[in-house]
C-alpha cells in the first residue's frame, strides 16, 4: 500500500477552514493539489476562499507568484458542503479545535466515507496522535502533519509517527509536504513534538529570571536579541504569541511530561493571565502597545563614574582574555598584580556561578566586585552583575568603564548564570534531551527550530558555538547553588562534553 504525492489528480480534503485551515489550503493548491475545504459553519468556507483570493493576489503583486497561477490555485478549491463530500479524498487533514475528542469523532466519521486506503491526517499541535487514532478502525492509516501559522510563510511541516503509524503514511506525507513546498521533518509522538518541545527553555527561563527579582522584561529581551542575536527577546515573544495561549501551553506540557521540573511554568505567567494582560492582542502584556507598537521602557545613560582601577579575575581564561582585551581598548587603569589593590574595582568572569559566590570562592571584597558575563561575547551589549552588597560607586564605576565605547550596559541583581547562560544552557540542555529520547535526529532538531522559531542557530549548533563543555558546567554550577533538578544536564550533553564531540553526533 502506497500513496505517490505527485500524482496529477491528487485529492486532498481540509476539514476546518481557520487560520491553519485555509492555510493548509493554500499551499496545497499552489502545490497543484485539488482541496476540498470543509467546515462546520458553512460560511466559514467562503469566507476562507475570498481570505486565501486575496493572500494569492498579495503574492502576485510581490513577484512570488504568476497571475495565471495564483487563478488556477484558487480554481483547485471547493467548498465541500458536508464531510460526505470527501469520499474521493486521498488525504484528509482535519484542522479543527484542538480537543482530544473532537478530533477523535471526526475521524470515525471519517472512515465510514473516505477509501480504505485515504491518510488520515491531524495538525494537532498539542495532542498525542497515538491518542487521536486510537478510536479509528484503522489507526494505521493515521499520522501527523503539523504545520506553523503562518502556513504559507512557515516552511516546516513536521511529520509525526505515532505508535499505529504504518511507515507509507508518514513517506507519503513526507512526499505531500515537498509537493505544498513545504520541508517536512520526522518526529516521535511525544508531547509538543520539536518545536513546541525545543521552545520549552526559552520563555520558562526567562520567567524564572524575573521572578526572582534579578532582570526585568524588558532587560532580559534586550539581553537576548543584543548579546544572543535572537530577533525578539522572550517577552516580545509572548506578547505577539498571546500569553494566554502561551501559558496554557506551558501548563500542558508541564503536566503531560509528569510535573518535569525543566517544563516548570511560572506563577508570573498565570496571574498575568488573569489579568487580561495578554500582549499585543489585547492592547498590553509584558509590554503596553500603541496600535502595533510596544513602548520600550528607556535604558538610562552609561554614567560619567569610572574607577580608580581594576584588577581583572584570571580564573576564568577564556573570560579573562576576552574582557582584558576590551578593558586595554577602553584603556582601563589595570593593575597587573596577582591580588587586587585596597581600592581596586575587581572585575569577574564566572560561568554559571553569581557574583557572590565567585567574591568568596577567589577570596575578593564582595562590596568591589562586579561580574561581566562573556558567553556571546562584549560587542553588542554588556551584562554585568552586582553582588548584595557591591557598593553603588563600585557599580557605577563599573558601568561607566565599560559603556565608555556606547556598547550599551545592562546591569542585573545577582544570579548563578547571568541572563544569557542561564536560558541558552535550557536551551541546549533541552535539545540535547530531545536527542537522547529520539524525538529527532539531532540535525532535524536544529532544522525544525531554525525554520520553526527563526532562532539564530539550531539549539544543538548552538552548544557547539559556545561549547558543550562551557554548558555543562553552567547547569553543574546552576544545580549545585539551587538544588533543583531542573538543571541536571542531560546524559545526551554530558557524554559529548565529555568526549570532546559535536552535540549533533548521532549514535552508531
Amino acid at each position: 500500500m502506497g500513496l505517490d504525492a505527485t500524482r496529477p489528480d491528487l485529492v486532498v480534503g481540509v476539514a476546518g477552514a481557520g487560520a491553519m485551515g485555509r492555510g493548509i489550503a493554500q499551499v496545497a493548491a499552489t502545490g497543484g493539489i485539488g482541496v476540498l475545504l470543509y467546515d462546520e459553519r458553512p460560511e466559514a468556507t467562503t469566507e476562507a476562499r475570498s481570505f486565501i483570493d486575496r493572500m494569492l493576489l498579495r503574492a502576485v503583486q510581490k513577484g512570488r507568484l504568476s497571475e495565471a497561477d495564483a487563478k488556477q490555485a484558487l480554481a483547485r478549491i471547493e467548498p465541500a458542503g458536508s464531510v460526505q463530500a470527501f469520499a474521493p479524498c486521498h488525504v484528509v487533514v482535519e484542522a479543527i479545535v484542538e480537543d482530544l475528542e473532537a478530533k477523535q469523532e471526526l475521524f470515525r466519521k471519517l472512515e465510514e466515507i473516505v477509501a480504505e486506503d485515504c491518510i488520515l491526517a491531524t495538525n494537532t499541535s498539542s495532542l498525542s496522535v497515538t491518542a487521536i487514532a486510537s478510536a479509528c478502525r484503522r489507526p494505521g492509516r493515521v499520522g501527523g502533519f503539523h504545520f506553523f501559522n503562518p502556513v504559507p510563510l512557515m516552511e516546516l511541516v513536521e511529520v509525526i509517527d505515532g505508535a499505529f503509524t504504518e511507515p507509507w503514511v508518514a513517506e507519503a506525507l513526507n512526499g505531500l509536504a515537498r509537493r505544498m513546498r513545504r520541508h517536512p521533518i520526522r518526529a516521535a509522538d511525544t508531547p509538543g513534538f520539536i518545536v513546541n518541545h525545543a521552545g520549552r527553555g526559552y520563555g520558562t527561563e526567562a520567567l524564572r529570571i524575573v521572578g526572582e527579582g534579578i532582570a526585568s522584561f524588558a532587560d532580559i529581551d534586550r539581553i537576548m536579541c543584543d548579546a544572543g542575536g535572537f530577533r525578539m527577546g522572550p517577552f516580545q515573544l509572548f506578547d505577539l504569541t498571546g500569553l494566554d495561549v502561551s501559558h496554557a501551553v506551558m501548563e500542558s506540557f508541564y503536566h503531560q511530561y509528569y510535573e518535569e521540573p525543566r517544563y516548570r511554568p511560572s506563577p508570573i505567567a498565570r496571574q498575568r493571565v488573569a489579568a487580561g494582560l495578554f500582549g499585543r492582542k489585547s492592547g498590553e502584556g509584558f509590554y503596553r502597545y500603541e496600535g502595533a507598537k510596544a513602548i520600550v521602557p528607556a535604558e538610562d545613560p552609561a554614567p560619567e563614574a569610572r574607577p580608580a582601577s581594576v584588577w581583572l579575575s584570571p580564573a576564568e581564561p577564556d573570560g579573562h582574555a576576552a574582557l582584558a582585551r576590551l578593558l586595554a581598548s577602553l584603556e582601563a587603569p589595570l593593575e597587573s598584580g596577582d591580588r587586587p589593590s585596597d581600592q581596586a574595582l575587581c572585575l569577574v568572569t564566572p560561568l554559571g556561578e553569581d557574583a557572590t559566590t565567585t567574591a568568596l570562592a577567589e577570596d575578593l571584597d564582595a562590596k568591589r566586585t562586579v561580574a561581566v558575563d562573556t558567553l556571546f561575547g562584549l560587542d553588542k551589549r554588556r551584562t554585568l552583575m552586582t553582588t548584595p552588597v557591591t557598593e553603588p560607586d563600585h557599580a557605577a564605576a563599573a558601568r561607566g568603564l565599560l559603556g565608555g565605547d556606547g556598547v550599551p550596559v545592562t546591569v542585573i541583581h545577582d544570579s548563578p548564570g547571568f541572563v544569557a547562560q542561564r536560558i541558552m544552557a535550557m536551551v541546549v540542555n533541552i535539545a540535547c534531551d530531545m536527542a537522547q529520547q529520539r524525538i529527532a535526529a539531532p540535525e532535524d532538531i536544529d532544522r525544525a527550530v531554525t525554520l520553526g522559531l527563526a532562532y539564530p542557530h539550531g539549539p544543538l549548533s548552538f552548544g557547539d558555538i559556545l561549547g558543550a563543555s562551557r554548558i555543562l558546567g553552567i547547569l553543574a554550577a546552576m544545580q549545585r547553588f539551587y538544588g533543583d533538578p531542573r538543571y541536571r544536564p542531560s546524559p545526551w550533553l554530558k557524554r559529548r562534553a565529555k568526549l570532546g564531540v559535536s552535540l549533533l553526533t548521532p549514535e552508531n
